[in-house]
């Protein structure tokens, strides 16, 4: 019996650093031996945001005890590994280079495989650990960086359908937790909140929604419900207003993935109509529900990663990893971190003032 491959996986775009085992099983199903996170949110809690600094300082405080906790929980010999998958963007390129470097020195040290990961590949093949997807597929990502509809023809084949023209999805849920006075992250707690509020009570603004294709824009939501907080003086009123921001989300996401639906069939035509929704916003259970609806409706198959596997973590990394391992595409260990680095790299860049959609 041959060799099952063995993948090192590590993450450290942001602010979780992480590592993961991953092999396959008899059928060549991708099988998580281990799969280690470590958040930083204690550290930023008080910035209310991210700071680059302190993330990157974390993350060479940690990244050696997350990989050696990586192997020891996998069972396995450091010396099995096969090849080492690291994030090499987008993100924060002072975080990037932590995890690259680290997986650059480890691959050298055991003379094997460096294998370069974008971050956004991780999310869409990241369903590919828990569920038997074929190429193509239509791709939703939804996180606190990227809000996207992606075709997915096949590995390194991507098509942008649309995107955020301003702020990304995540982004858009912690500056409004952060408006109602709820600590970072405060974007899941937005869901929670919502559950005691009335989603009628504010009637907030969904920017470009009748333009624009499936492009996304929350700038001008997020300036609404910076205006109504000025004014909020309840409890109740907190809660009316979460309520009213996800509910609008919700609508907003609904148009835009049946348009997303129409122009995935005419570009790609596919004999199966696979939905993937990745990313942490994928852990919204009232976005899921009816994102899960709308596929009911247009005869999609909608799928989604568990919900640990929604936010940042290296198990995807080392599925991308698994993947290019396979068919022999390695990198150099030149190649550099890269803070942005489009799936889609023909696509227009359409983050910024003076950006105009039809």
């Amino acid at each position: 019996m041959s060799k099952k491959p063995l993948i090192l996986g590590i993450e450290s775009s942001c602010d979780e650093t992480a590592a993961s085992i991953i092999s396959e099983n008899d059928e060549g199903s991708p099988v998580i031996l281990s799969n280690i996170v470590s958040s930083q949110v204690d550290i930023h809690k008080e910035f209310g945001g991210v700071v680059p600094e302190l993330a990157a300082r974390s993350h060479i405080d940690k990244i050696d005890w997350i990989v050696k906790k990586a192997i020891d929980e996998s069972g396995i010999n450091i010396r099995e590994i096969d090849a080492v998958a690291s994030t090499a963007g987008p993100g924060l390129i002072v975080c990037l280079s932590v995890g690259l470097s680290f997986g650059k020195a480890l691959s050298v040290s055991l003379n094997k495989p460096f294998i370069a990961v974008n971050h956004l590949e991780g999310h869409a093949l990241s369903p590919k650990l828990t569920t038997k997807l074929n190429y193509p597929y239509l791709l939703l990502l939804i996180s606190g960086g990227h809000s996207q509809y992606l075709s997915v023809k096949n590995l390194n084949e991507y098509k942008r359908l649309g995107t955020t023209i301003d702020d990304a999805i995540g982004e858009a849920f912690d500056k409004t937790a952060k408006l109602l006075g709820i600590e970072f992250p405060g974007g899941p707690q937005i869901e929670i909140l919502a559950k005691k509020g009335n989603p009628n009570k504010y009637d907030l603004p969904k920017p470009i929604l009748n333009k624009g294709g499936c492009n996304l824009s929350f700038s001008g939501l997020k300036t609404a419900v910076l205006k109504i907080t000025k004014e909020i003086k309840t409890d109740q009123e907190k809660f009316d207003l979460a309520a009213s921001f996800q509910k609008t989300i919700i609508e907003i996401l609904e148009k835009k993935t049946k348009i997303a639906f129409l122009e995935f069939e005419k570009q790609i035509k596919p004999q199966e109509k696979k939905f993937v929704v990745a990313g942490g916003v994928a852990a919204n259970k009232e976005i899921r529900n009816m994102l899960i609806n709308i596929c009911e409706q247009k005869n999609y198959d909608p799928i989604f990663p568990p919900i640990e596997l929604c936010g940042d973590n290296a198990a995807m990394i080392a599925m991308v990893g698994l993947e290019k391992f396979k068919l022999k595409e390695f990198d150099k260990l030149d190649h550099p971190a890269k803070p942005r680095w489009p799936l889609d790299e023909s696509a227009a860049f359409l983050k910024g003032a003076g950006v105009v959609l039809k």
